[in-house]
């Protein structure tokens, strides 16, 4: 179904959220219609400012907007949604389109496994009237469900495999590879600790452990609590002070949780190494466009207290960094990954215990 298309035929003229891999053809067709016009399509930097951004849209324009997100972002939206749009409050409809990953009897990774069962309660307790949205529903349905639910709060929560739309093909014009810089990243750590961002940022670490031999016991495979992971960093840099602790973030990470580096910057613990890797896209959720082409991380991260700050975007730049003992680096990298990546082998648990076991040993 093309999902789309029919609430655009409804006349839902907004649409803003963060994408998910598994609504990526209804992305995609936003993305095909309006690119990143901010009259008609913004992709915001957390799931709860999408839903402040279609709180201002409605007030100023008196009609619905769409928010999508994947239903792990529903924990971003709670607070806007109990205490800005809910009708005790504001009373301000928001249309939802909501990717159900973690799904029952459906193959997701782990970090989806909780959040699935709880999607429907949880949408249930934020009093968001919800259709489920499967292969066979029938497009009358959905559009009943919209006219029903016009002027209040609703959700369509989509299974995987239930879309269908036009893909978009994202670009950018850098050359250094994610993956490349990840290896880099892994030699200059040496024995130190590494805390790795969600998505394919900790999958390619995973197996440029596997590529060079070695162990997985230094690294923090933070595989959802997207942005989170810089605090987490911060957290072991702050206990461990004499290891060195390395936080490696995708951009659409950084963005998500940018309050983040404000705290870190504060402190800028000596152990501690911030890198930020900049493709300025939602990659592993499919592609789409971040804004942080337009940032400048440099200068932020200078006025957030860290003293020595750069931006790269090759592998002899990303040297005389580290040479240079900068504390922040941005590295600019190209979108893509190579064929056949795959997915960490040990569980999350195994994973926080072998990291445990690795810093008691090192005491």
């Amino acid at each position: 179904m093309n999902l789309f298309n029919i609430i655009d035929n409804f006349g839902v003229e907004f649409f803003t959220g963060v994408p998910d891999s598994l609504l990526r053809p209804f992305c995609d067709s936003v993305y095909t219609k309006y690119g990143l016009d901010p009259q008609h399509h913004i992709v915001t930097h957390n799931e709860g400012g999408a839903v402040g951004l279609a709180a201002g849209y409605y007030i100023s324009a008196g009609r619905r907007a769409c928010v999508y997100l994947q239903n792990s972002g529903l924990g971003n939206i709670v607070n806007p949604v109990v205490s800005l749009t809910n009708p005790a409050i504001y009373d301000i409809p928001i249309l939802c389109v909501v990717g159900w990953r973690g799904q029952a009897r459906v193959s997701d990774e782990p970090q989806h496994k909780f959040q699935g069962v709880i999607t429907m309660e949880l949408l249930r307790t934020l009093q968001i009237e919800t259709l489920v949205l499967a292969r066979d529903t029938k497009e009358q349905i959905v559009t009943d469900f919209l006219n029903a639910t016009e002027g209040r709060s609703a959700a369509i929560l989509v299974e995987k495999g239930s879309l269908t739309g036009e893909a978009v093909h994202y670009t950018n014009g850098y050359r250094l590879s994610r993956e490349r810089a990840i290896e880099i990243i892994v030699a200059k750590a040496g024995d130190g600790v590494i805390v790795s961002s969600t998505g394919k940022i900790s999958r390619e670490l995973f197996e440029v452990r596997e590529r060079f031999g070695q162990s997985h016991e230094q690294d923090f495979l933070t595989v959802g609590s997207m942005g989170h992971d810089s605090m987490i960093a911060l957290g072991i840099a702050l206990n461990k002070p004499n290891k060195s602790v390395w936080c490696i973030q995708g951009d659409g990470a950084f963005l998500m949780q940018m309050g983040a580096i404000t705290v870190i910057g504060s402190l800028v613990p000596k152990n501690f190494h911030y890198i930020v890797l900049n493709n300025s896209a939602h990659e592993s959720v499919g592609g789409m466009p971040t804004v942080a082409n337009k940032v400048d991380f440099v200068s932020l991260a200078a006025a957030c207290g860290f003293q020595k700050a750069v931006s790269v975007n090759s592998d002899s730049e990303l040297e005389d960094a580290f040479k240079n003992n900068c504390a922040f680096i941005e590295i600019k990298c190209s979108l893509g990954s190579r064929k056949g990546l795959g997915r960490p082998t040990t569980t999350p648990i195994d994973n926080k215990y072998a990291l445990m076991n690795y810093l008691e040993a090192a005491e």
